[in-house]
């Protein structure tokens, strides 16, 4: 998991329980999709702001070609702005959760790219 520190700026939406936005379990805490944005909270300087996060490529979350899901290709469903799935940050690029699952756009398929705890 990033320790980094990088902040979402101009953000003006407190995210909680109920906030509206889709709440993801990310290692040992809660962020919550924005816009595409996977957004944390915490405390700086006395106020709360939010961190951009993203999910890491690794051994559950592979960011390559190997697994690819028929899903799309049955459907003729095609991922991107305005599909109908959140877009989510995982590695440098962006996927799409489908019933909990990563999808990424590929060379006319979509990659499997691990499973994502919602919540």
């Amino acid at each position: 998991m990033s320790e980094s520190c990088t902040t979402h700026p101009n953000h003006d939406h407190e995210h909680g329980p109920g906030c509206g936005h889709r709440a993801v379990r990310h290692g040992d805490h809660i962020d919550y999709l924005h816009d595409g944005h996977l957004h944390h909270a915490h405390e700086l300087d006395n106020r709360v702001h939010y961190d951009e996060h993203v999910i890491e490529v690794g051994t559950s979350n592979p960011d390559g070609c190997g697994h690819t899901t028929t899903t799309c290709q049955k459907t003729g469903h095609v991922h991107g702005l305005g599909c109908g799935h959140e877009a989510i940050p995982h590695g440098d690029h962006v996927d799409y959760i489908v019933d909990g699952r990563l999808h990424h756009p590929h060379d006319g398929h979509c990659d499997d790219h691990g499973s994502v705890t919602l919540v």
